[in-house]
């Protein structure tokens, strides 16, 4: 069906936002920010620009505020009335987006459990999941692009941050569905910054991409070379960003007033004042911060950029290590980069800004505005793939966690290693770990430990219907299947049959603020020791399977033996049951190769008989 599109008269369209005439879906880049939120179009000259409001603002505040009367605002009405309705005016949902309970910071929300652990915020009388949240959020930015582009949306690129992980990934498409967008894609936001970048400044070379938003932070190693954009490494932390630099500043208030415990009302206010000193000071030496006190005179102080800089230091220096260690997974050191491209409104810190320079040895590029580039490459990538116009770019993310499966001896088999490109899929053969098995449990975990109990459960499910065989000779095929937004599907299959079992994966919630940087760090200060726990714990495992192989044998032919080669078999069993329960794996590893030479001969007589049995009573051109 043709799409009829409105064209103005000259001078009369809201521009510069309109479409370009022809047959062309309407589609659109959306960031949704943890403070601001913003919707990118392609505008009539095929360049990528932000969609304003009525009033001319193109960000809108990610604030959304629940009246008792069931009414809704969005943006900076809401934040308007945060400081008077504190507990009804919900902002920074971003970060609850995929989360727990115990993994969220309480004040000043009203919260409540939800189905999974999965939180709730009780606001005007309702109770409501962070995805219904973000979702008015979506609806907001969805009108405005449908008055501007004039008719309704066929899709759009979301962005989200490149370490989020599957359940806050679930989430966020959870939440276009139910503002009536089609999700075309999601793009990790320092991704959709080099598309916006590499793109408009036709670029080259090993970049990095250092975004730091309002509520996350995120570094990406990219390669840009003819129009293919590959992810070469990606890191950060899905709980760091600016709304913890103004929660320092507003602590700092809170100290000075001699107030440990302020009502919501007096947090919000502080926390209000400290963003608004924060912006000041990104091009002042000082700034007057007034706050109202509960009783007295207002509190007043002149902060100077200078304490602000000390405040936040710590946060700043945090972001340091990612950045090192998705250089060292890519390979590289700072004087390989091309240049590193500031994202996100936080990075307009000057403290950030002389960090960046020193890690990365660099002055670092900033010629775009880093509140829109993410927005800017996500209309890119959503005109491109809507089939609006023709190129050979090629974009290449990557997963930011190992995908694998638990194995005996409560091991993991990673399947789909950290940094792999994505979409993806990769598959392994498992087999059955007892005679007559017909049954196999998958448990699909992330993360980088060796050992189940060190990585997080994803999802868990059966594969029934196995034929049942001796251990060992069934093939189970498991496959992993990454698709270009980063979900994950697992599916299982009997190779034999043909019986098959899959499950999309959508865990209940996501990974804890610190538990992503956790995972890696653990990974390499536990190094050693893992891998001497993954070899004991194989070698335990072995040793079970020889013996219960070797006490099946026994209980079938036993009558091969004499009574003067019994006492050698036994001698070897009971070595290996004695040792199996130990900490050596060397030493059980002996015991097993002892058993299996006080065996041979028996398994050789056995496969006699086998042979003997087969042949017994037919010709050898039976078998041609």
């Amino acid at each position: 069906m043709d799409l009829l599109l409105d064209i103005a008269e000259p001078g009369a369209a809201p521009l510069p936002h309109q479409l370009r005439p022809g047959e062309e879906w309407r589609v659109v880049g959306i960031d949704l920010g943890t403070t601001f939120s913003l919707v990118a179009a392609i505008d009539l000259e095929g360049r990528p620009a932000c969609i304003p409001d009525e009033q001319g603002q193109v960000s809108l505040a990610s604030v959304v505020h629940y009246r008792a009367d069931g009414s809704i605002l969005v943006g900076e009405q809401a934040r308007a009335l945060a400081v008077q309705s504190p507990r009804d005016t919900i902002s920074s949902v971003k970060r609850f987006m995929g989360r727990a309970m115990e993994e969220v910071p309480a004040e000043p929300y009203r919260l409540e459990p939800g189905e999974g652990g999965m939180v709730r915020i009780r606001a005007g009388g309702r109770s409501l999941s962070p995805v219904e949240i973000s979702a008015e959020i979506l609806k907001e930015l969805k009108k405005r692009a449908e008055q501007a582009l004039g008719g309704a949306l066929r899709g759009a690129v979301v962005t989200v941050p490149a370490y989020f992980d599957d359940a806050q990934r679930q989430a966020t498409k959870d939440a276009c569905r139910l503002a009536g967008l089609e999700v075309l894609r999601l793009v990790n936001e320092p991704t959709a910054a080099a598309l916006a970048y590499g793109l408009d400044q036709g670029r080259e070379g090993l970049y990095a991409i250092y975004d730091l938003g309002g509520g996350t932070f995120d570094i990406s190693i990219l390669r840009l070379t003819r129009g293919v954009f590959q992810v070469l490494a990606t890191g950060g932390n899905s709980s760091l960003g600016g709304d913890d630099f103004d929660r320092a500043l507003a602590s700092l208030f809170l100290e000075e007033m001699g107030i440990a415990q302020p009502d919501p009302g007096l947090l919000q206010a502080a926390q209000q004042a400290a963003r608004e000193a924060k912006e000041a000071l990104t091009g002042a030496e000082e700034t007057v911060v007034v706050l109202p006190r509960p009783e007295g005179a207002a509190y007043r102080r002149t902060l100077t950029r200078q304490e602000m800089e000390q405040r936040i230091d710590r946060l700043v220096r945090a972001t340091g290590m990612p950045c090192r260690r998705a250089l060292k997974d890519a390979g590289l050191t700072p004087a390989d980069l091309e240049g590193v491209v500031l994202v996100g409104g936080s990075t307009r810190v000057p403290a950030v800004r002389r960090f960046v320079a020193d890690l990365f040895q660099t002055e670092p590029l900033a010629d775009l505005d880093p509140d829109r580039i993410v927005a800017l490459g996500a209309a890119h990538q959503a005109d491109l793939l809507a089939g609006n116009r023709r190129s050979d770019m090629l974009l290449v993310d990557v997963t930011p966690l190992s995908l694998g499966l638990e194995t005996m001896g409560g091991l993991v088999e990673k399947v789909v290693p950290r940094n792999s490109p994505i979409p993806t899929a990769r598959g392994q053969e498992f087999t059955t770990y007892k005679d007559g098995q017909t049954a196999m449990a998958i448990h699909v975990v992330q993360g980088e430990r060796e050992t189940v109990d060190q990585c997080r459960s994803l999802a868990r499910f059966e594969l029934r219907g196995i034929p049942p065989m001796v251990a060992g000779a069934a093939r189970i095929r498991v496959a992993f299947q990454v698709d270009a937004d980063g979900l994950l599907t697992v599916t299982a299959r009997e190779m034999t049959t043909g019986v098959e079992q899959s499950v999309a994966v959508k865990p209940s919630y996501g990974l804890g603020d610190n538990e992503i940087a956790a995972m890696l760090r653990d990974a390499l200060d536990h190094g050693a020791g893992d891998l001497q726990l993954r070899q004991l714990r194989e070698a335990r495992v072995e040793a079970d399977r020889v013996r219960h192989a070797v006490l099946a044998a026994l209980e079938q032919d036993r009558d091969l033996l004499d009574d003067q080669e019994m006492p050698a078999i036994e001698t070897a069993m009971g070595r290996l049951q004695q040792v199996a329960g130990g900490e050596d794996h060397q030493s059980i590893n002996d015991a097993i190769a002892a058993l299996d030479k006080a065996t041979v001969f028996f398994a050789q007589r056995r496969m006699d008989r086998n042979i003997r049995s087969v042949m017994t009573g037919r010709k050898v051109t039976d078998f041609s």
